[in-house]
């Protein structure tokens, strides 16, 4: 992996983290070696990235992407890759009235934390996510921004393993 240019590196990867290619630069930037073939070596070191990027950074990653079965999921805006993700929940067969409370509590969650809701829904169904959403949108600022780079961290490492072995 290490005698691949920048750019290429970048397109390959650019994309784990929603709308960030910076953590694919910033990975690049900081040396490539044998690791990073490993999808768990590579994770972790993206996430070192993300965490170590400072709090206004990490608020731009995590307002670079999508609320759940939102405006943009209607309007068929989301990238190749949170579109598969909320397809493989069932999102985008939503009710109107599971429509109508999702983008409720999208809208009071992004309101109170001024970020969207974020959850990595890959195995897991309507129901439970909407749970999960309802269990978070009370929590305080602190920990929600904690669990919502949890999440991002989860979203990523799924893109990972999904980019590598379609590459492979």
């Amino acid at each position: 992996m290490d005698d691949h240019p920048r750019e290429e590196f970048v397109a390959r990867f650019g994309s784990v983290y929603e709308h960030s290619p910076w953590v694919a630069e910033s990975v690049f930037d900081n040396g490539i070696n044998e690791d990073l073939d490993a999808i768990d070596a590579l994770a972790k070191r993206m996430a070192a990235i993300v965490n170590d990027a400072g709090e206004d950074r990490q608020l731009a990653l995590l307002r670079a992407h999508p609320d759940l079965a939102g405006r943009l999921a209607l309007q068929g805006e989301l990238t190749e890759a949170s579109s598969e993700e909320q397809q493989s929940a069932g999102l985008d067969q939503c009710t109107p009235d599971e429509l109508a409370k999702f983008q409720s509590l999208n809208a009071r969650y992004t309101t109170k934390f001024g970020f969207p809701f974020i959850l990595a829904v890959s195995g897991r169904n309507r129901a439970q996510i909407f749970e999960n959403f309802q269990s978070r949108v009370d929590n305080a600022l602190k920990e929600e921004f904690a669990t919502a780079l949890s999440e991002v961290h989860k979203i990523a490492s799924i893109r990972l393993v999904k980019i590598l072995s379609e590459q492979s």
